[in-house]
């Protein structure tokens, strides 16, 4: 009976403790944020992050285009 009282307590300091311990790399991100090298933050975390800069704008502009597409056909007069 007495291991049926210590299972919840067991169950949360199994679920609150991690196996692997992890490095904190927020002072190393912070470095190279923070450097003073002239470059655009979007590029200075490397091939990814300007990958993924260079699908956001392609993406917003095509939306952006797509939509005054639609609501300049919309401003134009119907034919009969």
């Amino acid at each position: 009976m007495n291991h049926l009282l210590k299972l919840p307590r067991l169950a949360t300091r199994a679920f609150s403790t991690t196996t692997k311990q992890m490095k904190n790399k927020v002072p190393d991100n912070q470095k190279i944020f923070q450097a003073d090298n002239g470059l655009p933050v979007h590029i200075k975390g490397g091939t990814t992050d300007v990958l993924l800069y260079r699908l956001t704008m392609t993406i917003t502009l095509a939306g952006t285009g797509y939509s005054l597409f639609w609501i300049l056909c919309a401003c134009q007069p119907k034919g009969k």
